[in-house]
């Protein structure tokens, strides 16, 4: 399908106000579509559910799903085309001294408990004369290939863009990989920078944490070399991790919840990390810094080619899937304001006021987007 007749399709079908959602898998140039074809909210029950799942940051809240039994989907591979930009009218607001008292109270809990980091995060409001999706998803495209890039819609829910750069978990039959990622720098045109050790701690904290929950369902555990990574025009340090999923380990609902949230977005220990967001940040993440993607999805593999499998090409097998992303450096637009998201991690080295420049560093790569 050539990328006019794709796009085309995704507007028509918002415009009917249907559920849809788009998205391009990191370093690659597919682009895949799944349209629901009712305005039903479809919503997890044990995470055995086949679709495009969309789960929310707190997991007592329901995640949603696009199910593929209820959708049509579309594939592009077509040179995508990004309509020439268009400077917007807007108005910026957020709030620093708030969000610099916020950093404040949770490196002083930090100092005075047994908290060893706390992901803090905030919203920034852009008021728009305009607003075009679409437009704003073609331009996250052509900047993030790199980046798991969505736009995803439910009626119901609501409209939201983003471009990640976090893995959550990758399960291809017996296979398992997931990533550690953390730390944050501008990028200025290298690779070869030097981090702090506020960032490496903030990299260890994410690294442990997945090797421990992942013990009782993984074997076999290899870990990368922790390399710098650029992301947009920023730069994170990652580590990427891989293993076999032991016997008997059937159950994605508990593999998911067991690593979800992660200390990248959540912090260390879980349990008190997510008591200080939940009495601290003062509004609700909906589904910022959840998770999201293909659940399940099945795919049929056919045989190789050639004259000895001639015989055996309708005898192809289906590969059962999953892949899903942190929801990160993500908007949310209503009416005629965008919402952005954006954290950090805070640790007993942490600085307010570096916490609070590295967050407006962030905004600027998901605001680029959509005004100009």
């Amino acid at each position: 399908m050539t990328s006019k007749d794709f796009f085309n399709n995704i507007i028509e079908h918002y415009e009917k106000e249907l559920p849809f959602v788009a998205y391009s898998m990191p370093n690659t140039f597919e682009i895949n579509a799944v349209l629901q074809k009712d305005n039903t909210l479809y919503k997890i029950e044990n995470f055995e559910e086949s679709g495009f799942v969309f789960s929310p940051f707190d997991i007592r809240k329901d995640a949603i799903i696009i199910p593929y039994s209820k959708s049509r989907k579309l594939l592009t591979l077509d040179d995508v085309i990004v309509e020439k930009p268009e400077v917007i009218d807007s108005e910026i607001i957020n709030n620093k001294a708030q969000h610099i008292a916020l950093v404040s109270k949770g490196i002083n809990t930090i100092n005075e408990t047994n908290l060893e980091k706390v992901v803090l995060s905030r919203t920034e409001t852009v008021h728009l004369s305009k607003s075009n999706p679409i437009a704003s998803f073609k331009r996250l495209l052509n900047t993030h290939n790199s980046a798991f890039v969505y736009c995803w819609y439910h009626p119901n829910v609501g409209l939201w863009l983003g471009a990640t750069p976090e893995t959550l978990l990758n399960v291809e039959r017996n296979r398992f990989s997931t990533m550690a990622l953390a730390g944050t720098q501008d990028y200025k045109g290298t690779l070869e920078v030097e981090w702090n050790d506020k960032e490496k701690d903030e990299q260890n904290f994410v690294t442990d944490y997945v090797k421990d929950v992942l013990n009782p369902f993984v074997e076999n555990i290899e870990f990368s070399e922790t390399k710098t990574v650029k992301a947009g025009e920023l730069l994170h340090l990652r580590t990427d991790i891989q293993g076999q999923l032991k016997t008997g380990t059937n159950s994605m609902q508990k593999l998911i919840l067991t690593m979800h949230p992660t200390p990248a977005v959540c912090g260390f220990p879980k349990r008190e990390a997510m008591q200080f967001i939940f009495d601290n940040e003062d509004y609700n993440r909906e589904f910022y810094t959840g998770f999201l993607g293909e659940l399940n999805k099945e795919t049929k593999i056919q045989p190789r080619s050639g004259r000895r499998n001639i015989e055996n090409r309708a005898y192809g097998y289906q590969k059962r899937s999953t892949h899903l992303f942190v929801n990160l450096r993500c908007m949310k637009l209503q009416d005629s304001k965008a919402v952005l998201f954006v954290g950090g991690g805070i640790t007993k080295d942490s600085n307010s006021e570096d916490e609070w420049n590295e967050t407006i560093n962030k905004t600027n790569t998901i605001k680029s987007v959509i005004v100009f």
